[in-house]
């Protein structure tokens, strides 16, 4: 054996953190998890030749000028399903390595068997790898039964039943070169010079590893599937999304029909767009109209709902907000969410007490977005402090109405970006009133043809403005002097 040859060493890996100990111990020293370090097997290399490769004596190390580095574009992969090109920011970039995390049962490889599909229809089906270590070649095909796809293209797509990530880098480097690589699930794939076990810190960081430099010499896409905790994060390292290209999300309560698709990172595109599909028998199905599909179905107005016009990257969506004030039993009043900030909603509790007379520190408070979406942006606070007056008061926002803002702790109102984007898609939907801040130093608010808007600078006077239904509808309405 040459004297550079890298030889088999032991640690202990912590499975939280994944940091790295010459001997057992009962809780880890660096995140404090108890039995959390497993033995795992690591192949470190001799100083001999970490030293020839720093002098450079294997070959010294080559300088491009930016402009002339790597080939020219070879314009991004288009998958053929246009929520997910859409989150990707226009679809897959050759070379790169996306991970696709979710709950159990949530479409993770039915989106994934989808995408394959339309990417065997635009490049060919021989040149589509799909790659299981969760299922066999038998499973994976009544599945794309199940979904319709056998009788097209996606018939001919290459399945592997592996999890050796040697054996499926090998795949990918055959003839005719793949274009897309999908490997199901990243936690099931092991490394043959490891000893941990699959789901490991390291087997899943060398594996990582070993297809991105599989993917990027290669120009081929390879897409991860990941578990997520009980938290609801990626499981494996923190370092396996920083390793990745781009970082998917899909989402949505499990028993609801919608999922929506967001990108928590993504090195070729934006990650404030967001996909919508709804879940049926032949699989995801894009939603063809997202800005509609989280309002609820009402006979007639209801206390505690406000619509409200929000916007996902350059999506306007138009979310119901749903609250329900009840006298609390006494003790610790509760204050229960669901899609949004528990904390932002008990700061607009303390707002609305102090600035606006509306006391609710006794009440037991319900706050839920409609359709299972998760919304953080500011300009929510306006529609939730309308909804929580309205039900403490028992009285109905008009049903054509729309309300959008940020509330300060002053009870001041403040704007928000692509307030006109929004505002057109409400009036396409059938709203004709909306409540929003009045601009910054008086400007004016967007003129939008068929859209009443009542322009208020406080918060007192957009609940007022609300619950009574407002002025005359006749043209734009200013109401307020600004701080409550």
């Amino acid at each position: 054996m040459s004297k550079t040859a890298g030889r088999s060493q032991t640690r202990f890996v912590c499975q939280s953190c994944g940091e790295s100990f010459l001997r057992w111990e009962g809780q880890c020293r660096a995140c404090q998890a108890w039995n959390s370090l497993v033995e795992t097997a690591v192949r470190t290399e001799p100083s001999s030749a970490r030293r020839a490769m720093a002098s450079g004596i294997d070959g010294a190390v080559e300088t491009h000028r930016l402009a002339d580095a790597g080939e020219a574009d070879r314009g991004r992969l288009r998958i053929g399903i246009a929520e997910l090109d859409r989150v990707l920011g226009g679809g897959l970039v050759p070379g790169s390595v996306v991970l696709v995390g979710g709950e159990p049962g949530i479409g993770k490889s039915t989106l994934l068997l989808q995408a394959a599909a339309g990417v065997a229809a635009a490049v060919g089906p021989e040149r589509v790898v799909y790659a299981t270590g969760e299922e066999s070649a038998s499973q994976v095909r009544l599945r794309a039964d199940r979904l319709g796809l056998l009788a097209g293209p996606a018939g001919g797509i290459r399945i592997a039943a592996e999890s050796s990530i040697d054996r499926i880098a090998g795949l990918a480097i055959d003839e005719p070169a793949p274009a897309l690589l999908v490997v199901d699930s990243i936690q099931t794939a092991t490394v043959d010079e490891l000893d941990g076990p699959a789901g490991s810190v390291g087997q899943v960081r060398a594996a990582a590893l070993r297809l991105m430099e599989v993917a990027k010499p290669n120009g081929i896409a390879v897409v991860l599937v990941g578990h997520v905790t009980k938290d609801g994060s990626i499981a494996g390292p923190k370092t396996l999304e920083h390793l990745v290209d781009a970082v998917l999300t899909l989402d949505g309560e499990r028993y609801a029909a919608v999922r929506l698709l967001r990108a928590t990172k993504n090195r070729f595109g934006s990650t404030e767009e967001v996909g919508v599909f709804e879940m049926g028998e032949s699989g995801l199905r894009e939603v063809s109209d997202p800005a509609r599909a989280f309002l609820a179905e009402h006979d007639g107005p209801a206390p505690g709902s406000v619509v409200a016009p929000t916007l996902e990257g350059s999506r306007p969506l138009l979310v119901e907000v749903q609250a329900l004030v009840a006298p609390g039993p006494g003790g610790t009043p509760r204050r229960t969410t669901s899609g949004v900030d528990a904390n932002r909603v008990s700061l607009l509790v303390a707002v609305l007490g102090r600035r606006a007379g509306i006391g609710l520190g006794s009440h037991d408070v319900y706050v839920n977005l409609a359709g299972g979406l998760t919304v953080d942006e500011p300009g929510l606070d306006l529609p939730l402090a309308i909804a929580l007056a309205s039900s403490l008061r028992d009285r109905p926002v008009a049903a054509d109405t729309v309300a959008i803002g940020e509330v300060g702790l002053l009870g001041e109102l403040r704007t928000v970006s692509g307030l006109d984007r929004r505002l057109r898609e409400a009036v396409r939907l059938g709203f004709r009133r909306a409540i929003v801040p009045r601009g910054a130093r008086g400007a004016a608010a967007p003129d939008i043809p068929g859209l009443e808007i009542v322009a208020v600078g406080g918060l007192r006077d957009a609940i007022d403005a609300a619950l009574s239904g407002g002025p005359e509808r006749s043209g734009r309405v200013a109401v307020g002097s600004g701080r409550c």
